[in-house]
């Protein structure tokens, strides 16, 4: 069964939510929303992907019609991905039903 939302969760450095809601929005998003977070990945981690990693995140969930997760997830990753200051990373889930639309 193919699902008619998905919500995509991006996690990035502190400081970073406005990049991706910015992209997001760009790619046809409409909102989303901002939650503090605290990563716990290691040294093993920072060697793995060799980059720095900043305990203090943002976790954006930004729920969006199955067409344009592609696009979002796209765009995330151009303007807040791993290669980026936001050393973000996205993801999407699918979602069974949506109220209040």
């Amino acid at each position: 069964m193919e699902h008619s939302h998905e919500m995509i969760i991006c996690i990035v450095n502190n400081g970073f939510s406005d990049a991706v809601m910015d992209a997001a929005r760009a790619a046809g998003a409409r909102g989303g929303t901002v939650m503090s977070a605290r990563g716990t990945a290691g040294k093993e981690a920072e060697k793995l992907f060799n980059i720095s990693i900043q305990p203090e995140k943002e976790l954006v969930m930004i729920l969006v019609g199955h067409e344009i997760r592609d696009g979002v997830l796209h765009a995330l990753y151009t303007a807040a991905g791993l290669g980026t200051p936001a050393q973000g990373i996205a993801f999407a889930l699918p979602v069974d039903a949506v109220a209040g639309e």
